[in-house]
């Protein structure tokens, strides 16, 4: 790399482009001292008066050492207040609807459609926050937590069946709580264990599947005693007593005889919350509506 010598004032003009050299030359490349172009310089300067002028209007420094916050600028504008008022409106007429929510049936919510939305929307809020840890994401349910995507319900699946389990629960502490209690036959001795076995196969035989004949036979008065009085003489269940139907394939414990014996044995009565005491009954009808929409609803 080569530069002109300090001692020569006088500019040097490429031969070739006529413009003057910043006197750097490179491999035998000189260096063209070409000005911006004007649109540049144009743009340039346009953009710092706009920016000295947002700097005027609006927020836009830092407050000085000691003060909070920011310049507020000539007009005052604020993003976080005009959050904060469309957060107020926005609260304002959701309360509205809601208010609407709890006072309107539920059949009539779902005939209209912004109230339909809402309940849908805060449903599946609530339920993601509060009921899927037990029954899963869409109501799929798990071992010893009810599926809510089908149509087998144990208090009945109707819009105000599942409002009213909602509210008050089942065998919670809630005065109107659903309540049912099987007893132990096993651990308590009600039976013994050759009983138990062969109300298993009795069982099993109601859900048409291969069981001990001879089993299923000593068994018949046993059921007809013990059983027959919640779950009906042929096994079909009471929703009146939350009594399960036995003929079918759905088992909130499991089918198997392992899980038939074990809960012959020893059953574990589950408990739902009465979610009517945290809740709003707007959130409560939001969530009935929800648990209804999932495709198990009657």
């Amino acid at each position: 790399m080569t530069d002109r010598s300090p001692e020569s004032h006088a500019p040097e003009i490429d031969a070739h482009s006529g413009i003057e050299t910043t006197g750097h030359e490179w491999d035998g490349i000189k260096e063209l001292n070409n000005p911006l172009p004007r649109w540049w310089r144009f743009i340039f300067w346009a953009s710092v008066v706009v920016a000295i002028v947002y700097w005027i209007l609006m927020p836009a420094w830092p407050a000085l050492p000691g003060m909070q916050g920011n310049t507020t600028g000539v007009l005052r504008q604020s993003d976080r207040s005009e959050v904060a008022a469309d957060i107020t409106a926005m609260k304002a007429e959701r309360s509205a609807l809601s208010a609407k929510l709890a006072s309107v049936d539920a059949a009539s919510i779902l005939k209209d459609q912004g109230l339909s939305q809402l309940a849908l929307s805060l449903g599946e809020s609530a339920f993601g926050d509060n009921c899927a840890a037990c029954h899963g994401a869409g109501g799929r349910g798990a071992r010893g937590y009810p599926t809510l995507a089908d149509d087998v319900w144990l208090w009945g699946g109707s819009l105000d069946d599942v409002e009213r389990t909602l509210r008050y629960g089942i065998r919670s502490s809630h005065p109107e709580t659903h309540t049912s209690e099987m007893p132990a036959f096993g651990r308590d001795q009600f039976l013994t264990r050759s009983q138990v076995g062969d109300l298993v196969e009795y069982v099993v035989a109601l859900s048409r599947r291969e069981a001990d004949a001879a089993a299923v036979a000593r068994a018949a008065s046993l059921f007809e005693q013990n059983c027959a009085s919640c779950h009906g003489a042929t096994g079909l269940g009471d929703r009146t007593k939350g009594a399960p139907n036995l003929t079918d394939a759905d088992w909130l414990y499991g089918g198997d005889r392992a899980a038939i014996q074990r809960t012959i044995h020893g059953p574990r009565n589950g408990v739902m919350p009465a979610w009517g005491d945290r809740f709003d009954p707007a959130t409560i009808r939001a969530l009935a509506i929800y648990v209804h929409s999932l495709g198990g609803g009657e």
